[in-house]
């Protein structure tokens, strides 16, 4: 179905297609109100009327849009028109992670964590509030333009009790990705979720996964029952911390793992720190199930209240109390039903006053400082939340740079709901590593390890080997803001067409000209002396070896042959003298 240019729900009007998923088509959008771009999820027509598949995808707006995270794709609408499901979501510029692995190979160990964090604050987010994502691979996770790690399609995400969680009945994800229970089929759950981020972890520092194999049943089973090889086996340069994460992350035991995103993001954020620390703890799984007691059913009932053991004392109280019931039937319905009746009109009362809930306009708090931010919100009889801070170039340190619910003129919210704020930590700054004498694709890393953007000037050079950097125009350990362009300038090598000379020798001076010029050389000069063994007019040598290889343009200087001619000249005592010329 074709529904580019449509405008649904009378506000979004499609654009384009920008993506296209098993569940679901994305669409780029003009939202009219907001006035701004967002993207547009919507089912596909063949789901329409499979009950099962409308409410996976009401689950996964219902899961999102309760998360407010900035790794993690917001949603700010859902409905449908007709057999037309679709989710506003907020647009996001980038590539997929699985699109930087395919072009760059293996990624830097110190990149590769960062993005973990990011992925990994994000799932903490969504695990606090019981939501699973289940699909994690790096095709679920964009990287946008200024480096940000986003995680996006909740489309099997669902809202689970604390201890259970009801499969949809298929299989449904990336099985390279996959927990064994996942790929077998059993219980899933938030460590489900870091045992996929392993896998992402493994294929960003080695540039593949850990299972492959020709069908998805014996990558299952793969996942199941094999070992995959260590990631520092793979990638000398990855530390011992990180290579240990991994493997944790990766154990097939559940209860090996980390037991929650916030333990994994505390190991990630060591290994900045201290790549090669012994701090990450692995259990192992024979401590792991210590013996226990069981209660049974006896140990159970006789910690209970046995009636046959009540005191005489209780019973004669117990008989009392029926034996007045019984005399007193009409006195005892008539204060039952009075007792009743006042219950109900207080539960209703109090219900009520519980259910008039008064409205607010929201107030908008970007730009201000985050105590005028709270204060001002005190004041509207809203909550203040601060979400984790963020570096910004625009917003000075200490200010609000976004909110959430998002300002809206005159727009109303309950009172004493949650405004979250996200404030400035101003601009972030970094030191300018040093690249002179890297090679091109060194340089551009490090420079993006640094929070840099590299423009690369390739230039001639004598002195420095082809794809290596000459000069940077920022020297190293300047401080500088992050984000700033460094330029590097790299050589191409001499840049000079190389030529072999040719030999001219018992050639004219005419054709030895020509022959040098031809071969893209020059004659730098011609010097005459007399052989009188060779032919007058011919080259009888040459200054640069023949054979040579030299850069075109190079100057050769010839020698020409040229013999003495005699001349005869008359004078007035009729002797004949002949003058050398």
């Amino acid at each position: 179905m074709n529904i580019e240019g449509r405008l649904i729900a009378n506000r979004y009007e499609i654009l384009k297609k920008v993506g296209n998923g098993g569940m679901a088509t994305v669409y780029k959008a003009k939202d009219h109100i907001l006035n701004r771009e967002v993207a547009v999820k919507i089912l596909k027509d063949e789901f329409t009327t499979d009950d099962e598949f409308i409410k996976r995808f009401r689950s996964e707006a219902q899961a999102v849009a309760s998360l407010t995270h900035p790794n993690i794709v917001g949603v700010y609408d859902v409905g449908n028109e007709g057999n037309l499901y679709y989710i506003v979501m907020e647009l996001v510029q980038g590539k997929t992670l699985k699109e930087v692995i395919q072009q760059e190979g293996k990624l830097s160990w110190k990149w590769s964590v960062n993005v973990a964090i990011q992925i990994a604050s994000a799932l903490e987010t969504a695990h606090k509030k019981n939501i699973v994502h289940r699909d994690i691979k790096p095709h679920n996770i964009i990287i946008t333009e200024d480096g940000m790690a986003k995680v996006t399609d909740f489309g099997i995400a669902k809202a689970v009790s604390n201890s259970t969680i009801t499969a949809f009945g298929t299989t449904i994800g990336s099985v390279h990705y996959f927990s064994p229970e996942h790929a077998r089929g059993g219980f899933t759950d938030a460590k489900s979720d870091l045992y996929s981020l392993g896998i992402v972890m493994y294929e960003m520092l080695t540039g593949k996964v850990p299972f492959d194999a020709d069908t998805p049943v014996s990558i299952a089973l793969m996942h199941m029952q094999e070992t995959a090889i260590p990631p520092i086996t793979l990638n000398s340069t990855i530390p011992n911390s990180v290579n240990k994460i991994v493997i944790k992350a990766m154990q097939k035991d559940a209860n090996l793992r980390y037991q929650s995103a916030s333990e994994m993001l505390k190991d990630l954020n060591m290994s900045l720190k201290n790549p090669d620390g012994n701090f990450v703890f692995m259990k192992d799984a024979e401590n792991d199930f210590p013996t226990q007691k069981i209660p049974t059913m006896y140990d159970t009932d006789i910690n209970k209240e046995n009636p046959a053991r009540k005191s005489q004392k209780d019973k004669k109280k117990e008989n009392k109390f029926i034996s007045f019931i019984k005399k007193h039937k009409a006195l005892s319905f008539i204060i039952g039903a009075i007792l009743l009746f006042v219950l109900t009109i207080g539960i209703t009362y109090f219900g009520l006053k519980l259910t008039q809930v008064k409205e607010v306009l929201i107030p908008n708090l970007e730009g201000m400082s985050s105590q005028e931010a709270k204060r001002t919100l005190e004041e509207a009889k809203l909550v203040y939340t601060e979400l984790e801070a963020q570096f910004s170039p625009d917003v000075p340190e200490g200010y609000v740079i976004s909110q959430e619910p998002r300002y809206i003129e005159n727009y109303k919210i309950k009172e004493k709901s949650e405004v979250k704020v996200v404030i400035s930590k101003g601009q972030e700054l970094t030191i300018v590593p040093k690249v002179v004498g890297m090679k091109k694709e060194e340089a551009i890393a490090a420079l993006q390890e640094a929070n840099l953007l590299s423009e690369v000037i390739e230039e001639t050079s004598k002195t420095v080997e082809e794809g290596y950097v000459i000069s940077q125009e920022i020297e190293q350990n300047k401080q500088i803001n992050a984000g700033e362009t460094v330029k590097i300038h790299v050589s191409i090598g001499t840049g000079i067409e190389q030529v072999d000379i040719p030999n001219v020798v018992g050639k004219t001076e005419a054709d030895a000209k020509k022959l040098l010029i031809d071969n893209k050389l020059k004659v730098k000069e011609v010097i005459y002396q007399e052989d009188k063994t060779k032919n007058d007019g011919i080259v009888l040598k040459q200054d640069k070896e023949s054979g040579t290889t030299v850069d075109a343009g190079t100057e050769i200087t010839i020698t020409v042959n040229k013999i003495a001619q005699m001349k005869t000249r008359k004078s007035n005592c009729k002797c004949k003298i002949y003058y050398e010329i």
